[in-house]
């Protein structure tokens, strides 16, 4: 497992999530913010067991 800090795309709170780096290859994981609660993709690509990149995107429809 390895910890990454990113911005919650909602809230805008520096938060961590916890990522698999067992696994190989491209993943996605969904996770909630700490904070806000909202839910977060996290996808992420493995390469000996390390995470090579990874980007993250809100995915709850904006209400206008």
């Amino acid at each position: 497992m390895q910890e990454i800090h990113i911005q919650c795309p909602y809230c805008l709170q520096a938060i961590s999530i916890v990522l698999n780096n067992e696994a190989f290859g491209h993943q996605t994981l969904i996770d909630n913010c700490k904070k806000c609660e909202k839910e977060i993709e996290v996808s992420y690509i493995v390469e000996n067991k390390k995470i090579k990149t990874y980007s993250y995107n809100s995915i709850e429809a904006e209400e206008f």
